[in-house]
């Protein structure tokens, strides 16, 4: 399982949410370059980004974003305000490894499965969860599909992955999420990235043995030292099978 240390960014710095309110951030005076190079120092595979001011549609944190994937050195997976083609494959050309889509796959999958059919392994889609309603529009919106339903009519575009965040996780008991997340995962061929479940450690050590489960986003539990990143990549490493003795 990989792990995605996670860093949102809101007028240049690193923020979290209290369910996805973008009037309430929790602000870290890090230095979100300097970070980013400190987690793949440690060994992270891919960096996952988020700019929460593309998402409201107030601006961007774009020149940023470029220097953390110049300087960082391993794959930015990318997400945040990504509402049009033409921003899809312009943040490919700067090369981020992946895009997330969230807002766009339900308002037209017909411009996101002609992305992926065209960027094969770099179109991630995201499912934003909430009392088992798929939300849009930066968690505020939503949808009148099922999330079931949302994940069958993507089943055969190549998608990197399925990225799921339940919502509710930010307050109820993450027994709960893990459940949904479980759910969801059995009902999809893609690579599923969880969001939102990593409290503590013992978080990814659950996490590690759900099935197609291949990834997960750590954030806010990174940022307030209640998971270290090295111990995290090493419970997260793919424990060796057993092989066979030749007598």
């Amino acid at each position: 399982m990989i792990i995605c240390p996670t860093m949102e960014l809101k007028g240049g710095t690193c923020v979290t949410l209290h369910r996805g309110r973008l009037e309430e951030p929790a602000i870290y005076h890090v230095d979100p370059v300097e970070t980013a190079i400190a987690w793949a120092g440690a060994g992270a595979e891919w960096i996952h980004v988020t700019d929460f001011d593309a998402v409201a549609g107030s601006g961007n944190n774009d020149a940023l974003i470029e220097t953390i994937i110049l300087r960082a050195r391993v794959p930015v997976q990318l997400a945040g305000g990504f509402r049009s083609r033409e921003r899809v494959e312009s943040w490919i050309d700067r090369g981020a490894g992946r895009i997330v889509l969230g807002t766009l796959p339900t308002r037209d999958p017909d411009t996101v499965k002609f992305l992926a059919d065209r960027y094969p392994d770099q179109i991630v889609v995201a499912l934003d969860i909430h009392q088992g309603k798929l939300m849009t529009d930066g968690w505020t919106t939503p949808s009148a599909i099922a999330p079931e339903d949302f994940l069958a009519s993507y089943a055969n575009s190549p998608l990197a992955g399925v990225l799921i965040t339940d919502i509710d996780s930010d307050i109820d008991e993450p027994d709960a999420s893990l459940g949904v997340l479980t759910g969801l995962a059995g009902q999809t061929r893609h690579p599923v990235i969880a969001s939102g479940i990593v409290r503590e450690i013992d978080d990814i050590s659950r996490l590690k043995y759900v099935p197609n489960i291949s990834g997960v986003l750590v954030g806010r539990a990174l940022f307030a030292r209640d998971v270290d990143l090295t111990e995290a990549l090493e419970i997260a490493r793919p424990e060796p099978g057993e092989v066979a003795r030749f007598i």
